[in-house]
């Protein structure tokens, strides 16, 4: 057990080192230059698709606006309340500046995965309309490379029990009993039960279910903390001067925080903005393979707000309560940070507003992920398998939240456990990447005759 710890610690530290952030930011960066940085630009284009319901038509299973929500159910995850905390905790303010750099660009890498989703996606043997990176990959570049996409969809299996279920299970345990110690096996039963009666009606149900309660918890988790930043407006120069400062400076000292350098601003920023977002990742084109639509280049302009809203304007606001409050300087880490900087704005429900989102979010992301891990397991073992993972999904998610209360060797097997889903989430990333690159042409050539008849 130790042995196969420590080699999965040295694959995590390959999955999520410093080569693989540089391959993810190099693929955006080339796909945004190659796009004329369209993706910034055409926003305002992208907010009047998603409100305007004439973008409904064509075959698909949702509308496009249910697969960005499904998309996003996924990503706004635990990432912008714990993430965004850890990464100034670890690289300071400076960190919040890299994050938004990577939002840019991953905007870019979001919005050619969508558009090569929908080129290339096919209907399962059930008449469903399926994509995603094991698609676009056989589809796209041939037999020749459909290994590639072999791996792309067993990485996504393995990795969608971690990423997308057991961790998100055990962290609304967790924060559930430390506040208001419900045991955690009778939390896991609850949400297993909740998320089987969405997850039984399939992509369609999910969409529904996705469109419903996303904005409304990213509405709440906004207007907390926008008014904690308009109560104290006052604060908000030098909180971006302290954010832009260090991203090139680094952080000194003080209190409880260790400090920074501009290196560790940069990993830790990159990093926790690709954990937040997932662009790059190949996660999000599932979802919007689904969508209703008969254009790659409409819905591949809507998929792009998901890292728009994401990480510019919910991980923003997230940061700006942080370094507004001081709380980063105490030396606390993660959601307590988080819920810290909000008891500070809004000390009578701050700590329940927190509680709150990190709870809906992690509950999103464990209904998102579900049909993630669905599909990348019905590429390869066929819509027979789609089922049985049903059902061990459910089972998993009392199993993660459980693992609370196991000791000894059991929880060193759900670390293990964790482990391994967290690297088979990074080598996601490999096959997507060199698809994306092989593919760009395809991705330029529709979006340019897309935008020249516009």
């Amino acid at each position: 057990m130790e042995a196969l710890t420590n080699i999965f610690s040295i694959l995590g530290g390959i999955a999520w080192g410093p080569y693989m952030l540089a391959f993810i930011g190099f693929t955006g960066l080339y796909l945004i230059i190659g796009l004329k940085f369209m993706p910034i630009i055409k926003i305002p284009y992208a907010l009047k698709l998603l409100f305007n319901k004439s973008s409904d038509k064509g075959k698909g299973e949702i509308s496009p606006r249910s697969a960005l929500f499904t998309a996003m159910s996924a990503t706004v995850g635990t990432g912008n309340i714990a993430g965004v905390a850890t990464a100034i905790a670890l690289g300071g303010p400076g960190a919040i500046f890299w994050m938004w750099i990577m939002g840019f660009v991953g905007m870019a890498t979001k919005y050619g995965e969508a558009v090569l989703a929908v080129k290339y996606r096919e209907t399962d043997s059930n008449g469903s309309f399926v994509g995603g990176p094991m698609y676009y990959i056989k589809n796209g570049l041939g037999d020749k490379w459909k290994w590639l996409g072999f791996l792309f969809a067993l990485f996504g299996t393995i990795a969608a029990f971690g990423i997308g279920n057991m961790v998100q299970s055990n962290t609304v345990a967790n924060q559930l009993q430390s506040t208001l110690n419900i045991d955690p096996i009778i939390t896991g039963i609850v949400i297993a039960s909740i998320a089987g009666l969405v997850i039984i009606g399939g992509v369609k149900r999910i969409g529904l279910f996705a469109s419903t309660l996303v904005p409304i918890m990213a509405l709440i988790y906004l207007l907390s903390a926008l008014i904690i930043v308009l109560m104290n407006i006052n604060q908000v120069p030098e909180a971006f001067r302290i954010i832009v400062d260090s991203a090139f400076n680094g952080s000194a000292a003080t209190g409880g925080f260790a400090g920074a350098t501009v290196l560790m601003a940069i990993r830790f920023g990159i990093a926790r903005g690709v954990f937040s977002n997932e662009a790059g990742l190949g996660s999000a084109p599932i979802a919007h393979a689904a969508a209703k639509t008969n254009s790659p280049v409409k819905q591949g302009t809507i998929a792009m707000l998901g890292t728009f809203f994401d990480t510019i304007i919910i991980c923003s606001l997230t940061a700006l309560v942080i370094v507004i409050s001081g709380a980063w300087k105490n030396g606390d880490n993660g959601a307590v940070l988080t819920s810290n900087a909000f008891v500070y704005g809004l000390p009578a429900i701050g700590e329940y507003i927190v509680t709150i989102c990190l709870i809906l979010f992690a509950f999103t992301t464990i209904i998102g992920w579900s049909y993630y891990g669905e599909r990348c397991s019905a590429y390869i073992f066929g819509t027979k398998a789609i089922k049985p993972y049903r059902i061990l999904w459910l089972i998993s998610i009392v199993l993660g939240s459980y693992s609370l209360e196991l000791g000894g060797s059991t929880a060193e097997s759900v670390n293990l456990i964790w482990l391994i889903a967290d690297v088979m989430n990074g080598f996601m990333a490999i096959p997507n990447l060199i698809a994306l690159v092989l593919l760009s042409p395809v991705i330029f050539k529709l979006s340019k005759e897309y935008f020249i008849r516009k």
